[in-house]
């Protein structure tokens, strides 16, 4: 009971006290996902309800750190190690800021340490299965596969997380977002993947992963930043044990300790913490599905600003077809917990 009252507070604190909604129109839908506060039955900031809030949240971390994940990586081209201070960097803030009373944190309990060891699994697992998919296939081909799971997560919320069928207006929504990622590729981007056993690992990974993960939401009590420590604390041991093994301690030795460096490196372990508590965040507040889609709206959204800006050989049935993804998403409509 305590873990529960103390991530209630750490929701209300963050949120105003706005509880976590069941049944949410749409990600992009600010009247629909707006609940009733507990100041008095309004939305909570400019009309925007909590689901709303954590999505713009989660959106901004997502699309930031990959900007910045980037521009870290071209100054200092050891991703393993990056990913390995950043862990580091999110287990300590969130550790120093318990003891700090800045954040709430539950103390370590083993028996939740044991279930959070397969959400390290399947987030590693996830990670690693994603670089291989990026070795054998190009990324709109991994665009179009990775916006097929939330027709597949669907069922999961059903078979194994308690929510109802979505509507036929949902799946109307995934089957267009499905079909405008596969328009896109098909108009702008050769079609290639060497190696399909990857890809269907990434897909079961990435499937058991949302599925846990939010199983462990809605079962195991505790505060976001909790989750947030134990999950990169785990990550951290076995990446630790990996990195000798990656040879890039090789790079290290001949790296240039810049300010121009530092600095890109420093902002992405500061943001990789609000990227954890987002994602958590948005987890426990909607479903695996609609946490899916959010993500997918994030990259393909990112995709278009770059085919706008960079891209001069993109062709507008190209863009349309994006826009088709962007729009398809805003008429999903969560479903509901069954009784």
């Amino acid at each position: 009971m305590a873990s529960l009252e103390r991530a209630s507070d750490e929701k209300a604190a963050l949120l105003g006290g706005m509880k976590d909604p069941e049944a949410v129109a749409s990600p992009l839908s600010p009247t629909k996902a707006a609940l009733p506060s507990a100041s008095g039955g309004k939305p909570l900031i400019f009309g925007l309800g909590v689901t709303t809030l954590v999505i713009l949240y989660y959106a901004f971390c997502s699309s930031t750190m990959l900007v910045i994940n980037k521009v870290a990586i071209h100054q200092l081209p050891c991703p393993i190690f990056l990913l390995c201070i950043q862990l580091l960097t999110s287990a300590v803030i969130v550790w120093a800021g318990n003891h700090l009373g800045i954040v709430q944190a539950d103390a370590v309990d083993w028996a939740k340490l044991r279930k959070f060891i397969w959400v390290v699994a399947g987030f590693l697992g996830t990670i690693f299965a994603n670089i291989k998919v990026l070795q054998n296939a190009n990324v709109e081909t991994f665009i179009t596969f990775r916006s097929s799971t939330p027709l597949v997560l669907s069922l999961c919320d059903y078979i194994f997380l308690g929510r109802a069928l979505p509507t036929a207006r949902s799946w109307a929504s995934l089957v267009l977002l499905l079909a405008g990622s596969a328009g896109y590729v098909l108009v702008d981007s050769s079609f290639k993947v060497h190696a399909y056993y990857w890809l269907m690992l990434w897909y079961a990974f990435f499937t058991f992963d949302t599925v846990y993960v939010k199983h462990m939401c809605d079962t195991v009590k505790m505060t976001n930043w909790s989750r947030v420590y134990y999950t990169n604390a785990i990550a951290l041991v076995p990446l630790l044990f990996a990195l000798p093994l990656t040879g890039e301690h090789h790079k290290l030795a001949t790296v240039a300790w810049t300010p121009g460096l530092l600095g890109p490196v420093i902002l992405s372990c500061l943001m990789g913490v609000c990227m954890s508590h987002s994602a958590y965040l948005l987890r426990d507040t909607v479903s695996a599905t609609l946490f899916t889609i959010v993500g997918i709206l994030c990259k393909i959204i990112t995709v278009v600003i770059n085919v706008l800006i960079w891209d001069k050989h993109a062709t507008p049935t190209g863009i349309a077809f994006l826009l088709v993804c962007v729009l398809a998403g805003t008429f999903y409509e969560q479903s509901p917990k069954r009784a």
